[in-house]
């Protein structure tokens, strides 16, 4: 009988492995198809971004190699960059606004100091529809928090140099789902595609309408 006992008690134990296995089996494989479908659901209609800067202002957009595909860095063709007001580029909700990366020690006073890593200070904004912008770089924490509801035009920090920047400027991204596209405005393309080179193009905000900071 002991013998017997101890066995049933043996493959009792296999079937309950069996089971937590199968379980995670089932948990992981349905992981996979929700990441699938979040992969490749559509996006809704673009929203109509402005540039994320003040109504009027007129701005240098640029990439260089190794920046990446689509991603845009601003800085403006008038006045310095330290401190300027960076704005929603439409109405959304924050969902990432604090540190991104290693902040350094490059200031206005200091604009050689320390370079940090990632994007420095930064805000990300989910406008729906599977759309979201991105500002880095700040020069200061964001005035705004995660889910905290913005407006178009609503001011969510000021132009700075934390994270790994060469100099005082914004780097901006408009992503659909998970992947960085060409960046529009004011219902037009901005130009900056591919990073196979160094170049820029020059935009005028019509971001005209909003929150006051």
């Amino acid at each position: 009988m002991p013998t017997v006992y101890r066995s049933s008690k043996r493959l009792s134990g296999r079937r309950r492995r069996t089971r937590v296995l199968r379980t995670l089996g089932i948990v992981a494989a349905i992981a996979v198809v929700a990441g699938a479908a979040l992969w490749l659901w559509p996006a809704g209609p673009r929203p109509l971004f402005q540039l994320p800067v003040a109504c009027g202002e007129k701005w240098q957009l640029g990439t260089y190699p190794g920046h990446g595909a689509d991603d845009v860095d601003m800085f403006p063709m008038s006045g310095q960059s330290w401190g300027r007001p960076v704005l929603a580029s439409y109405g959304g909700t924050v969902v990432e606004a604090g540190i991104n990366g290693e902040l350094g020690g490059r200031t206005q006073r200091n604009p050689q100091g320390p370079r940090g890593s990632g994007g420095g200070y930064w805000v990300k904004i989910d406008h729906g529809g599977r759309w979201t912008t991105v500002y880095m770089h700040l020069l200061e924490p964001p005035m705004v928090e995660e889910g905290q509801d913005v407006e178009q035009g609503q001011q969510l920090g000021k132009v700075g140099s934390t994270g790994d920047s060469g100099a005082a400027h914004l780097h901006y991204e408009q992503r659909r789902g998970l992947q960085t596209v060409e960046s529009w405005f004011d219902g037009a393309p901005s130009g900056i595609t591919q990073d196979d080179r160094e170049y820029t193009v020059l935009r005028t905000s019509n971001n005209c309408t909003g929150a006051k900071p």
